[in-house]
């Protein structure tokens, strides 16, 4: 099998190549990102990309698999305006759009998309525990999962219109640990806390090793559909060791975050902290039933890894 990796150069990119590398060797493995490559095998090829390049067809010529992580999570550029958000998702929107008509291009039918859970939006109609027919809707201004929405639906239309595409979304919680994104990383170790309205709202997320074993488990079984893939048992908010309480609650941050965004790139976007007012927690029963897949940190054990805490 030859298999492209996209966003090859991200944080869970450079996991899941080295893991395809190790536990596939009969496997032909492509990887594109906009960055260089971390790391050179005999049996991988790198390209240095984006996804709108008109040559991507050509590149696609023989593969049978596309692994699609690239993704944009925190806006491209700082500045004033809407410029931010409309270049942020150019990149997410149409280079996905991009993607798919390249695969139609070059005959390549398959595909495993790294979505995120995000896509349902914490709302306080939720139901207590989200399985994967329910309906998405992001939390307005939180741009990532805008465009997760977009692309979730970019994906319908193409499946739509060829019956051979055969689509699997792995729609993941935040994704914890040693490698993963530091902003992500940063929320569960910071030693401050905000007032939230409900001090136990339950908290779940995914250890990266357990993503990069959901993706590999979507490889293995090839079953299109959507699948929640997020650590079990969540654990209240109030039992994340803080060393301060900030007096502010969610709402609150997100106006000072908002102000501060065009200055500050590592805050990430507006309408993330909203999330925090209500739990997005995630029943993963269909990617157990279906793929095989088990997670192997609960969430106190995923975010223990991050602090550098024994995981018991």
């Amino acid at each position: 099998m030859r298999i492209l990796v996209t966003g090859a150069a991200g944080h869970m990119g450079r996991l899941l190549v080295a893991e395809l590398l190790h536990r596939f060797p009969e496997h032909e493995l492509l990887a594109l990102d906009r960055v260089a490559a971390h790391s050179t095998h005999p049996r991988l090829r790198c390209w240095q990309r984006d996804l709108r390049d008109p040559d991507l067809p050509v590149l696609l010529a023989g593969v049978d698999l596309v692994i699609h992580l690239a993704f944009v999570v925190l806006s491209p550029h700082l500045g004033w305006g809407k410029a931010w958000r409309e270049r942020m998702a150019a990149s997410n929107r149409e280079g996905t759009r991009a993607l798919l008509e390249a695969m139609r291009t070059a005959g390549v039918h398959r595909l495993i998309y790294s979505s995120s859970v995000a896509v349902y939006g914490a709302w306080p109609d939720n139901p207590a525990i989200i399985d994967e027919q329910q309906r998405l809707r992001p939390n307005p201004g939180f741009a990532y999962a805008e465009d997760k929405v977009a692309v979730e639906g970019l994906l319908d239309e193409h499946a739509a219109s060829d019956p051979r595409l055969r689509i699997t979304r792995l729609r993941l919680h935040a994704i914890v640990g040693p490698q993963a994104q530091p902003l992500v990383n940063n929320i569960a170790t910071s030693p401050f806390g905000l007032r939230l309205p409900d001090p136990d709202l339950p908290l779940q997320c995914i250890h990266e090793q357990d993503a990069i074993g959901a993706v590999l488990a979507a490889l293995t079984q090839d079953r299109p559909g959507a699948y929640n893939i997020a650590a079990p048992d969540p654990i209240p908010w109030s039992s994340i060791p803080r060393r301060w309480s900030l007096p502010l609650s969610p709402r609150q941050m997100h106006e000072i975050h908002r102000r501060l965004r065009p200055l500050v790139r590592a805050m990430g976007d507006p309408g993330w902290l909203l999330g925090l007012e209500h739990p997005l927690v995630v029943d993963c029963r269909k990617a157990e039933a279906e793929l095989g897949w088990r997670a192997r940190y609960d969430v106190a054990q995923a975010i223990a890894s991050v602090r550098g805490e024994s995981l018991g």
